[in-house]
């Protein structure tokens, strides 16, 4: 028996592509939802683009059949807008106001229900799914792009071995031995002595050579920034790495995700001239607004949004300072070479970022769907350095298992371009640590 699947406006807006995604099965829009796909349609968010996406291809099916009377899809289904459907009775029975838009999307799922229909109401607002439920219809989430986030990809893990095999590998800088066939590009393992738990390696595998190597580049001091425990020395190994040209950072507040990729960013930039510029970037929230409503030049506009940016800046300048490397003194100094460049990710689209580190900072606040477009923005000789926290995400139909930053990790890591690492110990102080697991 073919199921029903009542798809709620905000499931097209995060991605229009939902529309096929339910196989040979009957996909169902309420005329409420083309209605409020009309009023998003205009805007110049990732919303309005796939408002009009999802439009243009309800457009394609049109052209092939009656909607209203549904048009079969490729893969065996159907889709069907419904309009003229009686709510009179629902409405008597359930006790909603049919004033709301997303109560007569609900109420059409439950009148199809009431004809002896399988029905799953899909919808990425939980209160809506809630209610659904409240008045007997299954409800889901739109889960095609869902990771399962208790078992996401860290980037390293601890092998047992013998104390021979360390001291092999320390003479040697490489070893063969005791690598699990399922080791990812680049990931770490940190090689700890069974006999002796403080006896340990920490190296990088090569998926060229099929071999744990050890850390080139970690574990130095970058403008004035030093790694403080295993888990940062392994982000640096990244960062500082050219042949890593995709690098994901997830970690809690205080991990040192920002710092540590601006002070690598800034070496790369400013010491090696490796890139020509420095660009970051950070989502806008509410996720994709325009920045057009603020006064100001395009920068000035920004410095609102990227205060956290600055803060981590100025921490490493002050370090700097400290230490008598004087070429920068404050953050305008950096700026006002040309070579540090803030960008909205609005205006990001289309665009191709040669020969440039680019740091994408809150990333857990894009859809799957965005992050491939940031990515794809990665022009010849670029490195792409994404950073964020999975428990802190303020898109409200994200969450740690669907936000395009763990999608990404998910889906990169066995790619050798691609590097991972989750930073799980706070360095920023004592009272962030404590904040940071307790509250």
């Amino acid at each position: 028996m073919k199921k029903i699947f009542v798809l709620d406006t905000n499931v097209l807006l995060h991605n229009s592509a939902a529309l096929l995604a339910f196989t040979d099965n009957e996909v169902i829009l309420p005329i409420e939802v083309i209605e409020e796909l009309d009023a998003f349609k205009k805007d110049h968010d990732e919303k309005g683009r796939n408002a009009r996406e999802a439009i243009r291809r309800l457009d394609n099916f049109r052209r092939k059949g009656k909607l209203g009377n549904g048009v079969a899809t490729e893969g065996g289904g159907l889709i069907r807008i419904i309009a003229n459907i009686d709510l009179s009775q629902a409405i008597k029975e359930l006790g909603l106001s049919s004033d709301v838009v997303d109560n007569r999307i609900l109420m059409t799922a439950y009148v199809l229900q009431q004809q002896e229909k399988k029905v799953i109401f899909v919808s990425k607002d939980i209160n809506a799914r809630v209610k659904a439920d409240a008045i007997g219809i299954k409800a889901m989430d739109f889960e095609k792009e869902k990771i399962d986030f208790d078992r996401l990809y860290t980037g390293w893990r601890k092998i047992k071995t013998t104390k021979e095999k360390i001291d092999d590998f320390y003479e040697h800088k490489s070893t063969g031995e005791d690598v699990p066939a399922d080791f990812m590009p680049n990931e770490f393992a940190l090689l700890s002595d069974s006999e002796n738990e403080k006896h340990t390696a920490l190296a990088r595998y090569s998926h060229e050579k099929k071999k744990f190597q050890q850390i080139k580049y970690g574990g130095k001091e970058i403008w004035s920034v030093k790694p403080r425990n295993k888990e940062q020395v392994m982000a640096q190994e990244l960062l500082c790495d050219d042949s890593v040209r995709l690098v994901t950072l997830v970690g809690t507040a205080g991990t040192g995700k920002t710092l540590l990729a601006l002070a690598a960013g800034l070496k790369k930039v400013f010491q090696d001239a490796t890139y020509d510029k420095m660009l970051i970037s950070r989502p806008i929230m509410p996720l994709g607004r325009d920045i057009g409503y603020l006064p100001g030049t395009k920068e000035e506009k920004l410095e609102n949004w990227m205060e956290p940016i600055f803060d981590n800046l100025e921490f490493i300048l002050s370090m700097h300072h400290k230490k008598q490397r004087v070429k920068f003194k404050t953050v305008e100094d950096i700026l006002d070479t040309g070579l540090l460049q803030l960008e909205a990710l609005t205006y990001m689209r289309g665009r191709s970022i040669p020969k440039q580190f680019i740091i994408i900072d809150e990333a857990q606040n894009l859809t799957p769907h965005e992050i491939k477009t940031v990515i794809t923005r990665t022009g010849n000789y670029a490195k792409m350095v994404l950073t964020g926290d999975p428990y802190q995400i303020d898109n409200p139909y994200l969450d740690s298992s669907s936000n395009g930053l763990t999608y990404c990790v998910e889906k990169m890591k066995n790619q050798p371009m691609f590097g991972h690492v989750t930073l799980t110990t706070s360095e920023r102080s004592e009272l962030a640590s404590i904040a940071a697991q307790v509250l």
